[in-house]
């Protein structure tokens, strides 16, 4: 392929990115990153990563785009705005209320990203002939945000999330990698300035530092991925955040020039903007699986997310909320019978 013809595939990839749905597309070379290897490497050799092990496993893949798919010769890398049309933060002050990160409020975005990605490498293979392709949507070892900034997508903030000036934060991440050779975007800088938005709102401070995550203080890796009796110490700064946070999305000035979420799927179901607790405290495992059919809601089970209700139940400060919390503290389920003697306790103690 000539470079003429590389050029003409590559704008056309581009419109056909914005067809399909995506709200940018570019590209970078699977080399491009060359540093993620030791910052990943120091990251987890400080056990920041907490209970994420398979964040340990392929980490050689991780590390190194160029390993996990030596044939490849270009990284495609795009973005889909979900950005919420309602303040995700107004709900935290309505204490018998829970509140769900945004991204959780309706279908599951890999299964959405992923069909997308899927018909534009479909349409890559066609155009390009010969090109093989493979698509990753977050669950493979593949270091979306570094790559998306080395793509010039945007580029990773204070609070280590993607951002960019005409797409704001409120973004998912998808990649094809691709055995096509196209020509490279420049990489993006970072324009976070000296703000700092995104460190102060943080309820448990897990940021030690600028760009920096220490994701066992994280409310999004405490309520999704912690298996077991969360830290006392950090329970009552979990307030009603049950599933994810999005306190510091939510502040960053970028998103005044965030892009209109286009999927009607990403929209918030009604049930879920500001779901009661006492209501979902009553969940068993089959309601559970029935009021989160097709949501990533679904992969924590019921047991861990009645548990994050439970602590919710505790921090809400309301005498009415009590007889749930002693409901739950006789759960079968260990963590969830712990989470409600704590949540018991503590409206009792008021």
């Amino acid at each position: 392929m000539t470079g003429s013809e590389r050029s003409s595939l590559k704008v056309r990839l581009v419109d056909q990115a914005l067809v399909e749905g995506f709200s940018k597309c570019r590209v970078t070379r699977p080399d491009a990153i060359p540093e993620a290897a030791e910052r990943l490497g120091a990251w987890l050799n400080a056990g920041r990563h907490g209970q994420m092990d398979w964040m340990e496993r392929r980490v050689e893949w991780r590390g190194d785009p160029e390993a996990l798919w030596p044939e490849a010769r270009s990284v495609i890398m795009l973005a889909e705005a979900y950005t919420p049309e309602h303040d995700p933060l107004e709900v935290l002050g309505h204490r018998d209320r829970a509140t769900i990160s945004v991204y959780a409020q309706n279908r599951d975005y890999h299964d959405v990203v992923k069909k997308r990605l899927k018909r534009l490498g479909r349409w890559l293979i066609d155009e390009a002939g010969c090109a093989e392709i493979k698509v990753f949507v977050d669950t493979a070892p593949v270091m979306e945000k570094p790559l998306a900034q080395a793509a010039g997508l945007g580029w990773q903030g204070k609070h280590t999330n993607l951002l960019a000036r005409d797409l704001g934060n409120w973004v998912f991440l998808g990649a094809i990698f691709t055995t096509a050779e196209l020509e490279p975007d420049a990489p993006e800088v970072e324009n976070c300035g000296s703000c700092t938005a995104c460190l102060d709102i943080c309820p448990t401070n897990a940021f030690p530092a600028p760009f920096q995550l220490d994701a066992r203080r994280c409310i999004s890796y405490l309520t999704i991925e912690h298996d077991g009796p969360v830290d006392e110490a950090l329970r009552p700064l979990m307030g009603n955040r049950i599933y994810g946070c999005d306190d510091c999305l939510a502040v960053c000035p970028w998103n005044k020039f965030a892009a209109e979420a286009r999927e009607v799927k990403y929209a918030a179901r009604d049930d879920l903007r500001a779901p009661p607790l006492a209501e979902l405290a009553k969940l068993d495992d089959a309601g559970f699986r029935a009021m989160f059919s097709g949501s990533a809601i679904k992969r924590i089970g019921r047991n861990r997310f009645v548990r994050n209700v439970a602590y919710a139940v505790g921090n809400s400060g309301m005498d009415a909320l009590a007889p749930v919390a002693r409901a739950l503290a006789g759960d079968s389920d260990p963590a969830v019978a712990d989470a409600g003697r704590w949540a018991a306790a503590r409206l009792d103690a008021q």
